[in-house]
């Protein structure tokens, strides 16, 4: 089982954080401004996390800020994920990342980071490992409100922001989500921003996720890596096109399930793709093509023609389509194919 990990407690400035910090077993630190800084915070709001059922990594971050992907979250599959704001130093991704693979411990990569320092307490940092420990940590001179909440698999931390309940938001929304790791993540920034966000207003966000073998044609570790550079309203669109990702991940899955010769298992995450995009016939060709392998050629035959009903070049892919080969003889699916007549 995963401890939560707990940080040295710093007097806190709000009492309704401390009761949801006791509710939801989580550790929680508010730090107030010290001290004016003259360049360019990223004031941003993020989280780190990790999937105790998949083993995968990731990271979701917005932020008054441009092209914040770029710059915040770091992840590497089997190793750990790392988001760097505030007055960020960029190189705490990659050397936070090669400590974790190294066995250091979430709290002991901080303290390395921050030793030597001179601009320690400007920066802010969650982390995240491969076994689930989170730590996060809120430099004294970080721009309010600014502060980090630290949970069992998870850290949520913000600067700049409206209020603390940014980050509670986030938490409760991570917590309270029962799906996948990229969803979890999505609701949690979509919650910050609905508690208030950074009180800059909006420019940019992102997510990344890290799986082994997870990248396109299992070359790298991307399992899902999107950004919206500029936008006036970036976590709208990032979810847009997480959704657009989320159905062609659930596709992918659905090959991998058949391929290991788990097929009613595909059929049930196909089902799941036709439900997140049932107007387009990419969704309903792959569930057709699960149903073939599983020799539910009936349904299969059922599902193919409304796939070619939304999108007809279907009917010119499927007849070359392996999938298809033990009906491709079959009368239905001869009068489903056919060309056009002139």
């Amino acid at each position: 089982m995963h401890k939560t990990t707990q940080l040295p407690r710093r007097p806190t400035l709000h009492g309704e954080v401390v009761s949801f910090v006791a509710a939801f077993g989580l550790t929680a630190l508010i730090v107030p401004s010290t001290s004016a800084i003259c360049s360019e915070p990223i004031a941003t709001f993020s989280i780190v996390a990790f999937d105790s059922v998949t083993g995968d990594l990731g990271v979701a971050v917005q932020s008054k800020f441009f092209a914040v992907g770029s710059v915040v979250p770091w992840a590497r599959a089997g190793v750990g994920a790392v988001a760097s704001q505030a007055f960020g130093n960029p190189t705490y991704g990659p050397l936070g990342l090669d400590l974790l693979s190294q066995g250091t411990e979430v709290h002991e990569a901080i303290r390395r980071l921050l030793a030597d320092d001179p601009q320690r307490e400007q920066r802010q940092l969650g982390i995240v490992d491969a076994a689930g420990y989170s730590a996060a940590f809120t430099g004294s001179e970080c721009l309010p409100w600014a502060g980090h909440f630290v949970g069992r698999h998870f850290s949520v931390q913000g600067n700049i922001l409206v209020s603390g309940t940014t980050v509670e938001a986030m938490a409760h929304a991570f917590q309270g989500t029962d799906d996948m790791l990229g969803e979890r993540l999505m609701r949690a920034l979509e919650a910050g921003q609905e508690a208030g966000g950074d009180s800059r207003g909006m420019q940019s966000a992102a997510i990344v996720i890290v799986r082994n073998g997870g990248g396109y044609g299992g070359y790298t570790d991307r399992y899902c890596d999107l950004r919206v550079d500029d936008h006036e309203n970036p976590i709208a669109e990032l979810r847009r096109i997480f959704n657009i990702w989320k159905v062609q991940a659930l596709i992918n899955e659905g090959y991998s399930l058949a391929d290991a010769g788990k097929v009613e298992a595909s059929i049930t995450v196909g089902l799941k793709a036709v439900e997140l995009d049932s107007l387009s016939g990419e969704a309903h060709y792959h569930l057709a093509c699960y149903y073939a392998k599983a020799t539910r050629f009936d349904e299969a035959l059922r599902t193919l023609e409304q796939a070619i009903l939304r999108d007809a070049s279907y009917a010119r892919r499927a007849p070359d389509d392996p999938d298809f080969a033990p009906i491709k003889t079959d009368p239905r699916f001869v009068v489903l194919t056919a060309p056009p007549e002139e």
